[in-house]
């Protein structure tokens, strides 16, 4: 009865079968990794760093990564122009950061957010950078772009304000060499305060983490669709077979010129003519 697994119709779809289930199992499982780690980059992410940790050279650290952002740099320089970073809440507080671009001993300028201040932007409130050649601590950021949270995208702004840090906003605004980074100072500063590091782009569980997880979900439902619909047709082609054997399946119909010969009427003879009434002929 099972003979019919050999035929070339089965062989293509047991084939089929046989090659979909082991890839929807290793796409769902790469999937699955992807999304654990991510979950792992934002515990890494979310854990603080050692309040002795050692500050390690700005360059040694560069390009910022997964592992670097939030790292302590050091580098020296002097401080240059000073601007202000408006709608920037800290604590569910507004206020704005107090920027200042450094040029380091290097030649290449990076910019220092030195702390933040409640309210709004004012250079009046912004206290002046320190003269003369200084070493900064701080820690390692990641430039920002327009898709980064919580930055002011839109322009418009006034003279000395700066709505995203990063090096492509400062590139009309300095004649230096940027660095592709930005350092956060964690010690207080002139009365301001410092602002915490954030996070690395793409380690938070936010989208793209939880559409791994649903990518992973649907590779499994395509393993248990692919055995549902192999069980169904195998189901099938037996009932098929059992109904032949019992003498269940309707009759064959007959072939086409068969068909036409058993749907034809009988022809039917053509009536005889009646035969013309007999008239009386008149008495002579």
């Amino acid at each position: 009865m099972h003979r019919f697994l050999l035929t070339p119709r089965w062989w293509g779809i047991n084939v089929f079968v046989a090659l979909a289930i082991p890839f929807c199992l290793f796409m769902g499982t790469w999937q699955l990794g992807r999304f654990e780690d991510r979950v792992g980059s934002h515990k890494e992410a979310q854990a603080e760093r050692p309040a002795d940790q050692a500050a390690e050279p700005l360059d040694s650290l560069l390009p910022v990564d997964t592992k670097t952002s939030g790292r302590l740099a050091s580098t020296a320089g002097e401080y240059g122009q000073q601007l202000l970073v408006p709608e920037r809440d800290l604590d569910g507080k507004p206020g704005f950061y107090v920027l200042t671009l450094l040029r380091t001993d290097s030649g290449k300028t990076v910019p220092v957010v030195r702390g933040w201040l409640p309210g709004t932007a004012d250079p009046a409130k912004a206290p002046a950078p320190p003269a003369g050649r200084v070493e900064v601590t701080g820690a390692l950021q990641s430039s920002e772009n327009s898709g980064t949270k919580g930055v002011h995208a839109q322009g418009g702004l006034p003279p000395g304000q700066l709505g995203v840090i990063g090096a492509a906003t400062l590139v009309n605004l300095v004649h230096e060499p940027l660095y592709d980074a930005w350092l956060t100072v964690q010690t207080p500063v002139d009365g301001m305060t410092p602002v915490p590091a954030k996070a690395p782009n793409n380690t938070g569980l936010d989208l793209k983490a939880f559409q791994n997880l649903g990518y992973t979900g649907e590779w499994f439902v395509f393993v248990a669709f692919v055995l549902f619909m192999w069980f169904r047709l195998y189901r099938r082609e037996v009932e098929t077979l059992r109904d032949a054997e019992a003498g269940l399946l309707p009759a064959e119909a007959p072939a086409p010129a068969d068909a036409d010969a058993a749907g034809k009427p009988e022809p039917t003879p053509d009536p005889e003519p009646e035969p013309e009434p007999a008239t009386a002929r008149p008495a002579e």
